[in-house]
């Protein structure tokens, strides 16, 4: 159960896809302008890499290992392409929104670098808490992203007017508002991570000193 745990909550915190390994910087530079986007390309990227994990993890040793990655990529575009029918059948207008982000799932180094360095060397249901962890914690970086930049770049959160008399920093829905919010937000996350190695460093050199 604790193996199962960890394999989680890496993605969410240590190991998590944007902050921790930065990987899908792409989607999460171009889709980060709404909270609503950045949900629907986090559930869209989530669902992929729960799916992608579990078939690969479960056919990894029938696979060659010549010819593994092409098979890889044909089981990741199959679970694009439900995720793609199912918005266009059912939201419109998030696919529209999202456009060709959704597609380029097919190639994000999120999605099959976890089929490669975990899937393909791991049972279902570690491969399946793997593939969740990653899901959730790209949504939440996401959603964190997209938080900032639509409530300085239009003063609204879910499309809701919430800072009335706020003139909008319209920099911050632009490009440079992206890179800068990762920027700062990787730069704190590192941050945070120095002084949480440097405090159990403390913590382990007074037992020593204790002993």
């Amino acid at each position: 159960m604790k193996r199962l745990l960890k394999e989680f909550t890496k993605g969410i915190t240590i190991e998590n896809p944007t902050f921790g390994l930065v990987l899908g910087l792409c989607p999460a530079l171009a889709v980060s302008t709404s909270v609503y986007n950045a949900l629907g390309m986090g559930a869209a990227a989530t669902f992929v890499l729960v799916g992608s994990n579990i078939i690969i993890s479960a056919v990894r040793k029938v696979i060659p290992d010549q010819i593994r990655i092409p098979c890889y990529i044909v089981i990741i575009a199959t679970f694009v392409t439900i995720v793609e029918l199912l918005m266009k059948a059912y939201m419109p207008s998030l696919d529209r929104a999202l456009g060709i982000f959704v597609p380029l799932i097919v190639v994000n180094c999120i999605v099959l670098g976890r089929a490669e360095a975990f899937a393909s060397k791991n049972n279902v249901l570690h491969s399946f808490c793997d593939g969740l962890g990653m899901g959730v914690g790209f949504t939440l970086a996401l959603c964190l992203i997209a938080s900032i930049r639509e409530v300085l770049g239009s003063g609204k959160f879910l499309g809701m007017s919430i800072m009335k008399g706020f003139e909008p920093a319209i920099m911050m829905v632009l490009a440079p508002g992206a890179l800068l919010t990762m920027g700062l937000l990787i730069g704190l996350v590192n941050y945070w991570q120095i002084k949480r190695k440097s405090g159990k460093e403390i913590r382990r050199a007074g037992c020593h000193g204790c002993g």
